[in-house]
């Protein structure tokens, strides 16, 4: 069955019942949804980190991802700066020291839709 590269996109956010936290991640969910037909997001995660302090900290997460419909490797150049601007929003929209947006690419399985199964053609009565 062939595969299909394409990239995925992640970002993951500090997961508080703030406004401006929540606002970011309504508005990623609107933008990844219109302008690339979907996306996940898992809330509660458990993320830890180094603070710029050398501080671990302990962090609620929640992460929303898609995949673009693009080559990741024809399109390196085009995600890469996609992936700053995202980074930049949330920081110019969130009070973080750290936001993490990943991309990278990913092979979904294109199989094409399935005929009929051994007995729906056994079944079948040609003329």
């Amino acid at each position: 069955m062939p595969l299909s590269e394409k990239a995925r996109v992640e970002v993951y956010l500090p997961d508080l019942p703030r406004p401006a936290y929540l606002d970011l991640l309504s508005a990623l969910e609107q933008e990844f949804t219109h302008t690339f037909g979907g996306c996940t997001v898992i809330s509660d995660l458990r993320g830890n980190y180094l603070s710029h302090l050398g501080v671990s900290v302990r962090d609620r997460v929640s992460l929303i991802y898609t995949d673009v419909p693009y080559s990741f490797s024809e399109h390196q150049p085009i995600l890469s700066r996609y992936g700053d601007e995202l980074r930049w929003a949330a920081f110019e929209a969130l009070e973080e020291e750290a936001v993490l947006v990943a991309l990278f690419p990913i092979y979904h399985s294109e199989k094409e839709k399935p005929g009929p199964t051994r007995s729906e053609r056994a079944s079948c009565r040609c003329s």
